[in-house]
């Protein structure tokens, strides 16, 4: 069972290294400023304001962060925080985590929480063609002989696994649903469908790495449980998919009363 995602756990290594940042610009401007005293003060001043402005800019977008995350409402700046946590802060703060022996998927999960916060903080709508939704393959019981990679319909709905629901709920709504079964196919799968929202489940290291290759197209990631172990007869939340539709679809087309087809009799 995944642990609880802990948003606070991405934001205290933000701080940290915030920290960092601070102690290393210092250096940078304390150890030069006597080679500076030749050239006059203007120099030092003009360098220690160009460091303090950058540490400033970077303490705002944390200010921004949070305060999206605990209003719950999107701020200006918030969609560049986005765009600026994905492409360069992760790897950082993933790093940072390492130095104090935190898990790297410990930090994942807390990363996925705050993108999630982020994506619903935009309360947008989205019709149903322009939605996309991404399965990984180990969902699918590993003793079925029907492959469901290449077309989800070969579900036979024997209830074994959570595709039975999962259909359902993609053919009742008229979504786009593919089991994707690596990056590559997922990145063609995107740029065939064209979607102005994903959901994507998966596990911590695929979900933070297509959120990565997927930017900027929102995506909600919601991660998925391993009873068995790694990419075995893994499950996930239904109802965490039917939350994020709800959120992000609009309130014509999702009622919320998609009742489960019965198992099919084997």
């Amino acid at each position: 069972m995944n642990a609880k995602p802990r948003k606070r756990l991405f934001l205290g290594l933000l701080l940290g290294l915030e920290l960092f940042m601070a102690t290393g610009l210092f250096i940078l401007w304390y150890v030069p400023y006597r080679g500076f005293e030749n050239l006059g003060g203007g120099v030092s001043r003009a360098t220690g304001w160009f460091f303090g402005g950058v540490l400033a800019i970077f303490t705002l977008a944390i200010v921004i962060l949070v305060l999206t995350v605990i209003r719950g409402r999107e701020l200006p700046g918030s969609k560049w925080l986005r765009g600026l946590l994905i492409r360069y802060l992760l790897p950082v703060i993933t790093g940072i985590g390492g130095l104090f022996g935190v898990p790297k998927d410990d930090v994942r999960r807390s990363f996925i929480e705050i993108n999630n916060e982020l994506v619903r903080s935009a309360v947008f709508k989205a019709p149903p063609r322009r939605f996309l939704i991404l399965m990984p393959h180990c969902i699918q019981k590993d003793t079925c002989p029907y492959r469901i990679t290449v077309d989800v319909r070969n579900c036979r709905q024997c209830g074994l696994c959570d595709f039975m629901e999962l259909t359902d709920i993609a053919e009742h709504l008229g979504i786009e649903m593919t089991v994707a079964t690596g990056g590559t196919l997922a990145r063609r799968v995107v740029i065939e469908v064209e979607p102005e929202i994903i959901l994507a489940v998966a596990c911590e290291r695929d979900l933070s790495s297509g959120i990565a290759d997927t930017y900027p197209i929102p995506v909600i990631g919601v991660l998925i449980d391993r009873p068995e172990g790694p990419c075995l007869n893994t499950k996930v939340s239904v109802q965490k998919v039917r939350e994020a539709l709800e959120l992000f679809l609009p309130e014509e087309i999702y009622t919320g009363e998609i009742q489960p087809r019965k198992a099919a009799v084997s």
